[in-house]
């Protein structure tokens, strides 16, 4: 591969990434907190690039200066095009954001197994109601303490649609470690006003009470908890669509 096109390619590939962490395109693809590290990879490869394609230039015109006062009757070998190839990748993370990770990574992972509070009671719910709950959070308070925490309260939950292996819908969201390639999912059964003709990967907001309702994932055979739905409405996906 020429420099040229190594410039070209590095440049490409950190504005990429300088696009993403910019914006809000980055948090599809890793923790929000990862963005300053983002940035700094973005930066250091478009000075790379643009040191890399002076130099390639400043090589050509000693190159041409050269072969203008000697001609020694044979032709400088040229690198390959092909290598330009390696440019369309890379226009495609540009051009083409693939979304967060959804449904169908759902339905290939097993749940993550909720972990309990060790030797001591789980806190209070936060005020209000109905009172902000993340699944991880609802899942282990019904595994754990048995909804002892939860029992008399509403509790909004937010999170997509993803089918249960009988197709009866199932509120899921993906929890990441580092970054969407170790992401699995927290899953939890609908009972009661349960979501009726809603697309895989539609975001909602469900409002509800704790259910004494229990089963398996299929996939890992991890106990999943379930909530008794009261209310319902669909929602456009959150910002930060990770756990």
């Amino acid at each position: 591969m020429s420099r040229l096109t190594q410039a070209v390619v590095l440049l490409l590939f950190g504005g990429a990434i300088l696009r993403a962490s910019v914006t809000d395109l980055y948090l599809r693809y890793v923790k929000e907190g990862l963005r300053p590290f983002l940035i700094v990879a973005g930066l250091l490869l478009v000075a790379a690039a643009v040191m890399t394609l002076w130099q390639s230039l400043r090589a050509g015109e000693a190159e041409e200066e050269h072969d203008a006062g000697h001609d020694h009757g044979h032709s400088h070998a040229h690198e390959p095009r092909i290598g330009w190839l390696l440019i369309l990748p890379v226009l495609g993370l540009l051009l083409v954001a693939p979304p967060a990770l959804g449904s169908f990574a759902a339905g290939k992972s097993g749940s993550v197994s909720a972990t309990p509070v060790s030797d001591s009671d789980y806190p209070a719910l936060p005020a209000g109601d109905p009172a902000p709950v993340s699944l991880l959070d609802y899942a282990s308070r019904a595994l754990f303490d048995e909804g002892k925490s939860l029992t008399g309260r509403n509790v909004r939950l937010t999170g997509f649609v993803t089918p249960a292996p009988d197709g009866s819908p199932m509120l899921a969201r993906i929890v990441l470690s580092c970054c969407a390639a170790d992401g699995r999912p927290i899953k939890l059964g609908l009972t009661g006003q349960v979501p009726q003709e809603v697309a895989a990967d539609t975001w909602i907001e469900v409002v509800g009470v704790y259910s004494t309702q229990r089963g398996k994932d299929p996939v890992n055979e991890v106990d999943v908890a379930y909530l008794e739905v009261k209310t319902w409405q669909e929602i456009d996906q959150p910002k930060q669509p990770y756990a």
